[in-house]
């Protein structure tokens, strides 16, 4: 085996603390971009704003593959943006100011890591935070992402414990609607990948 030497081991030290190091020290570094502007709201964030304000929206739920829908009508969603990421509380109701809160999630585009990054949570599953990422920079209009395995009790009364994968398909639709369609697979060994949620909104003229 050859002899590293000192340098060669303070060299290597140095790149693995530091990838930027490396990189510098190939002349890759990117001079078009500076640190502050990847904090900056750009077109991506501008769309996501045009999103703010209210809406009507119904879900629809498929509880296993081949199922009857069942649908919930009259939920409202308010949106409005902190930093870059557009945050979004789904209500049970538009006609009582004490509605329970059900869901709310947040959307935004990571220009360090150039992709769609989407936090959510929702009070009626047991399913805790869920984190999820798309693979690439998606457009706007159609934002495709992955969620990380997660474990929910089960459906029903009995606590069966399931362990799922979900993809979440967000579309434009039109200028004032929009669907989240919601795909999960059971690891129940049949890989088969359905529509388990729907929700369709339409923006609401005026607000409440």
């Amino acid at each position: 085996m050859a002899k590293i030497g000192i340098t060669g081991l303070c060299l290597a030290g140095m790149f693995a603390l530091n990838p930027c190091a490396l990189l510098h020290a190939q002349g890759v570094a990117n001079t078009t971009v500076t640190v502050d502007s990847m904090n900056l709201p750009g077109a991506d964030a501008a769309a996501l704003a045009a999103r703010a304000g209210w809406w009507d929206v119904s879900e629809t739920v498929w509880a296993r593959p081949g199922a009857e829908p069942a649908v919930i009508h009259g939920q409202v969603a308010h949106r409005q943006m902190v930093g870059l990421y557009l945050q979004e509380m789904l209500y049970a109701s538009a006609q009582r100011s004490d509605a329970a809160l059900y869901r709310m999630d947040y959307l935004g585009y990571n220009r360090v890591t150039g992709r769609w990054e989407y936090l959510s949570m929702d009070t009626r599953v047991a399913a805790g935070l869920m984190p999820a990422w798309s693979y690439e920079h998606d457009d706007v209009r159609r934002i495709r992402i992955q969620f990380e395995p997660f474990a929910f009790p089960g459906a029903g009364a009995t606590v069966s414990g399931q362990l799922l994968r979900m993809e979440e398909i967000i579309e434009q639709t039109g200028p004032d609607t929009e669907t989240k369609d919601q795909y999960f697979i059971l690891a129940d060994g049949s890989g088969t990948k359905w529509l388990a949620h729907r929700y369709a909104y339409a923006r609401r003229k005026g607000g409440l």
